[in-house]
């Protein structure tokens, strides 16, 4: 059965998408008086001009800006969290999951702060780095319905080709910003991403009908909070201190501590990088003899103690409220690690961006029994994604990476994905015959 949104669907834009992607290429070369270019609606090619102002890169993925501790802390102070529902019950009537669209909520700056809806859609749209925590903003991704909506402070839809980045361009989108019913205060938008059918007159009307209602019931909300709360002191800030362990394609890790705004950084001796990483990975402490297994291979408690008490001492310098408790050891606060950051991209679909956000294995020197079991699960987790779930760029992004270099099923399998005449074909049966001679 057809979707509500399939069944919206309208003819092509007039403008074909064969003279849109040619204007795109002389923009990109520099020639920016092209004929060719008064073929492009003049929003999206100003818009095209404004993200080569920025230095956009045409295949730019976009920046991560929340991990998904920051990110559910964030969202759930955000004014639009308290509309969600009403969003999913314009926008993702039926069964969301089959919808044929998928439908994005962010703030102000561009970071999207929920997407749902079709399972399909996402799983594809992940790749481009359509996700939650994720930039979207024209000056981060170039021309895209949420960031120009943004940057506009108006309504948008963008259709594939007039998409900046070529990463986006097989998708549609249209998005509209929302606004802060009493003082106008841009607060985010809303975007609707998908074929063809997401960027027709009709969904236009729905979103712009959708971002109206959310106002009102932003609106409505506050009259009831002024009605029946009582009149509170405002409470001073709460300072969130966060901090992350970076160990991939590392041998000393660094810690990047402190409040936003204000992090430090500092780089960990190779054994106290081992200790941390692993108290970071058991959220729930370890005995003694257990990380000393972890760490040296043995119940090296003598051994143990002493580098226990130096870590701290740095910690109290760098992050003191990292500082381990005792009995078991454990850390005593959140502590994030790339590994995390990678495996919750991968989580989510995201799999090109989880792919740029792995510049080698965990700690590759170490041989601490605890690092070189996660370095082989996270090795495992990252392939068996792509192999799985990945397009073939992807997939030929990571056959040129270490771990997938001399991987033939992986070499395999692009083979078999790409098309017949494709010129890349050449180099990936070299490769293969030369591993399998």
């Amino acid at each position: 059965m057809p979707s509500s949104w399939s069944m919206r669907r309208e003819v092509s834009p007039a403008t074909s998408r064969l003279l849109v992607e040619r204007a795109h290429e002389e923009l990109l070369a520099g020639n920016l008086a092209d004929p060719r270019l008064a073929d492009v609606r003049p929003l999206v090619r100003e818009s095209w001009r404004r993200s080569l102002a920025s230095a956009v890169g045409a295949e730019q993925l976009p920046r991560l800006d929340l991990s998904e501790a920051q990110l559910d802390i964030y969202r759930r102070g955000h004014p639009l969290a308290g509309v969600m529902q009403m969003v999913r019950a314009l926008l993702l009537p039926g069964s969301p999951d089959e919808a044929g669209v998928v439908v994005a909520v962010g703030d102000a700056a561009g970071r999207l702060l929920w997407v749902e809806g079709d399972r399909r859609v996402r799983t594809l749209t992940g790749d481009m780095g359509f996700i939650a925590g994720a930039n979207w903003a024209e000056d981060a991704v170039g021309t895209s319905a949420p960031g120009t909506a943004l940057a506009l402070d108006a309504h948008v839809q963008i259709r594939e080709a007039e998409h900046f980045n070529r990463f986006v361009q097989p998708w549609s989108c249209t998005a509209a910003p929302v606004h802060d019913p009493e003082t106008r205060r841009l607060l985010g938008m809303i975007d609707v991403t998908g074929g063809a059918e997401a960027a027709t007159p009709q969904a236009q009307l729905l979103v712009d009908a959708t971002a109206r209602a959310i106002e009102g019931e932003l609106m409505v909300a506050r009259l009831r909070a002024r009605a029946e709360a009582p009149r509170r002191r405002a409470s001073r800030p709460r300072v969130t201190t966060h901090a992350t362990l970076r160990v991939l394609g590392r041998d000393r890790a660094l810690l990047e501590a402190g409040a936003e705004g204000t992090q430090t950084v500092r780089e960990l001796s190779a054994r106290h990088a081992e200790i941390l990483l692993m108290l970071a990975s058991h959220r729930e402490g370890l005995t003694a003899e257990a990380l000393s297994e972890l760490v040296y291979g043995t119940a090296a408690t003598e051994t143990l103690r002493p580098e226990m008490v130096r870590l701290r001492r740095v910690l109290e310098r760098a992050a003191p409220h990292l500082v381990p408790a005792s009995r078991p050891y454990r850390l005593p606060a959140p502590l994030e690690t790339d590994v995390q950051h990678v495996v919750s991209l991968l989580d989510r679909g995201a799999h090109r961006v989880a792919l740029s956000a792995y510049p080698g294995p965990v700690l590759p020197d170490s041989v601490a029994p605890g690092v070189e079991l996660l370095r082989d699960s996270v090795r495992a987790t990252l392939r068996e994604a792509l192999v799985g779930e990945a397009g073939v760029e992807v997939l030929l992004a990571y056959a040129d990476t270490a771990d997938g270099e001399h991987d033939v099923e992986v070499l395999r399998l692009c083979l078999a994905m790409l098309p017949p005449r494709s010129p890349r074909r050449a180099g990936l049966v070299a490769r293969v015959a030369a591993l399998e001679t």
